[in-house]
């Protein structure tokens, strides 16, 4: 490689790098690429092979070219021209950094009147457990509000426990939440009240 450039570059909150590289004369291509937490979202390349057969030809006029594809990307990241393809990484760097919440008693959390939740929470990158998290659960949809919290601990997990509130007619949801700086998790799981069954008729008198 005969040349090559390298800019950081903040956009909002975000630092993104900017990095051009001259690939050299058995591959002569000028490379572009732009990273945002070590992840390629924008690649730009450009073919040199006539311009490096050609008369005009030289080892300046070929950093001039480097610098100036340098230049132009830099500007377009700074100007808003990538700032869809800059969106998108951005939200799947949010997705492969976020945490996951998971209920690990979803058949037997309900039982006698008494809500039994076991929960974990791992980081979605690398599956590791987040200690530390705070989880809120509710009923929604209950007659009385009630929210129910609990942090996890260094296994990622914790037991959240609370009596059955008294349920409204028609739909209702466990929602069980957590939040941290990576990123937020929601689970709710689908109930129904339960109909009254409506006394027996007396028999009629024979």
């Amino acid at each position: 490689m005969s040349s090559g450039f390298n800019t950081d570059v903040r956009v909002g909150d975000h630092v993104f790098h900017v990095q051009t590289e001259d690939r050299g004369p058995n591959h002569p291509v000028i490379d572009t690429m732009v990273y945002q937490n070590g992840r390629v979202f924008h690649r730009r390349s450009s073919d040199y092979r006539e311009f490096k057969d050609s008369p005009e030809f030289s080892d300046d006029h070929l950093r001039h070219r480097v610098e100036e594809q340098h230049r132009v990307v830099v500007e377009e990241l700074r100007g808003g021209a990538l700032a869809g393809e800059m969106a998108t990484a951005l939200e799947k760097t949010s997705v492969a950094s976020g945490i996951q919440l998971q209920l690990l008693n979803p058949g037997s959390w309900l039982t006698a009147g008494n809500v039994s939740l076991d929960v974990e929470i791992l980081r979605r990158a690398d599956r590791q457990p987040q200690a530390g998290v705070e989880v809120n659960a509710a009923i929604e949809g209950a007659l009385r509000d009630g929210h129910h919290t609990g942090t996890t601990d260094g296994e990622g997990r914790v037991r959240i426990q609370f009596p059955l509130p008294p349920l409204g007619k028609g739909d209702l949801a466990l929602v069980i939440h957590a939040q941290t700086a990576a990123g937020k998790d929601e689970i709710r799981f689908t109930m129904r009240s339960r109909a009254k069954t409506p006394p027996a008729a007396p028999l009629p008198n024979s």
